[in-house]
């Protein structure tokens, strides 16, 4: 089994798992370099088990111990430094060939910015955003909830819906009412949350209370095994990168998927077919 393979079973089987097999994995899929660099007695302690439950829960998986597992998240660490070591090559070179003065703040963030919708392009495919909209389609109402850094595309998804005609509500915790506000969301409808890392609690209790209800959520993180991806229908994964310690040029990128997706949405709207009494007035 290969860290991909891996990476999707840790999603696909998490509802299925035992509670301290969840705790162990919630662990596993936000912590991937600790579980392939460090020692079986540090990673108990860290999650909170004990180290025999590593060892379960290698074996649920199929491996025979949990050092067969560790090798495979060590594979996934080292193929992760090889595609950060290109990509840091690629923006050294892209920085060279830059105009004397204008290896600037404002051009190291714009390279930031550009470097987010590249990854983009690799971690969001077609098939993503089509059954994103098509749930959304088929929804009442479309909650959004996103707090803290998230809440500027929250905001844009809100106005965007809005002016496509699509029933939305923007989850914006006004008076601390976050709790009370997602307690509107009913059978027929949809969460769009947006958290990265560090998460907003709030939006990742409220997902993970919404999909108990069998109610469908649309999740866009960093990737489908960040908190958030494990309680998502459908996970737009959206990398974030830095500059100078600043993570902000991830809004190019969600800006990018935020109008794919309202778009991609547009266009189902319109390939409905037209009710009886539309035809009936025309």
């Amino acid at each position: 089994m290969d860290y991909e393979h891996l990476r999707n079973e840790l999603v696909r089987c998490h509802s299925s798992l035992s509670r301290r097999l969840q705790q162990i994995n919630r662990y596993a899929m936000s912590h991937p370099n600790e579980m392939g660099m460090e020692t079986i007695a540090v990673i108990a302690e860290h999650s909170e088990v004990p180290p025999s439950s590593l060892i379960r829960f290698a074996k649920s998986f199929g491996f025979s111990g949990f050092s067969e597992m560790q090798k495979v998240f060590q594979q996934g660490l080292v193929s992760r430094m090889n595609e950060y070591q290109k990509r840091v090559q690629n923006l050294n070179l892209e920085m060279s060939q830059l105009k004397e003065g204008d290896n600037s703040n404002l051009g190291n963030f714009i390279q930031g910015g550009i470097q987010a919708l590249q990854s983009l392009r690799k971690t969001v495919t077609d098939e993503d955003l089509q059954k994103a909209a098509s749930i959304m389609l088929e929804s009442r109402v479309v909650h959004i909830a996103a707090q803290r850094r998230s809440f500027p595309i929250g905001t844009y998804l809100t106005y965007a819906l809005s002016h496509l005609g699509v029933p939305n509500m923007l989850l914006d915790s006004v008076g601390g009412m976050f709790a009370e506000q997602g307690k509107t969301i009913r059978k027929g409808d949809v969460l769009l949350a947006i958290s990265f890392s560090p998460y907003a609690n709030e939006v990742l209790k409220l997902a993970g209370n919404v999909h108990e209800r069998g109610i469908p959520v649309i999740g866009i993180s960093e990737s489908i095994l960040s908190p958030l991806g494990l309680f998502s229908d459908v996970c737009l994964e959206v990398e974030e990168i830095e500059v100078f310690g600043f993570r902000g040029v991830v809004l190019s990128a969600l800006m990018c998927l935020s109008l794919s997706l309202v778009v991609e949405l547009g266009r189902q709207r319109e390939q409905l077919p037209s009710s009886p009494s539309t035809e009936k007035s025309n």
